[in-house]
C-alpha cells in the first residue's frame, strides 16, 4: 500500500552571518516551522544552503548574535568556502588575505 508523501519541516536550521570581520555569528536558529522559515528566507535571497545535521546541532547551542566558537572555525570555513564557490562571489577582504597567505605558505617547503 502506498503511503502519501508528507513534507516534514526540517528538524533544525541555523543561519550564519560573516562580514569578514571577526568570526561568523549565529543570526537565526530553530526547529520545525522556524527552521522551515529560515530555509525559505535563505532560498528567497539566493543564499546557498549546506546540510550537516551534526554541525547544525553544535551551532544551535550558540546564543543568537554570538560568534561561533573557535572549535568550529575549520568546519565553518569549509561551509563558507562552499557557499562562495557555488555563488561565484568573492569572500570579504580579510578572509581572502587569510586564504591567499595560506596558499602561499602551503607552496613553501620548510
Amino acid at each position: 500500500m502506498n503511503e502519501p508523501i508528507v513534507n516534514k519541516p526540517p528538524a533544525l536550521a541555523v543561519a550564519l552571518e560573516y562580514t569578514g570581520e571577526g568570526a561568523p555569528r549565529v543570526t537565526a536558529k530553530g526547529g520545525g516551522l522556524v527552521a522551515e522559515n529560515i530555509l525559505r528566507i535563505a532560498k528567497e535571497h539566493k543564499i546557498p544552503l549546506h546540510e550537516d545535521r551534526e554541525l547544525a546541532g553544535l551551532l544551535s547551542k550558540v546564543e543568537l548574535g554570538d560568534e561561533i566558537p573557535s572549535t568550529l572555525y575549520l568546519a565553518i570555513a569549509e561551509v563558507i568556502a562552499f557557499a562562495y564557490g557555488i555563488s561565484h562571489k568573492e569572500p570579504p577582504l580579510p578572509a581572502r588575505r587569510l586564504s591567499e597567505n595560506r596558499s602561499r605558505s602551503e607552496g613553501k617547503q620548510i
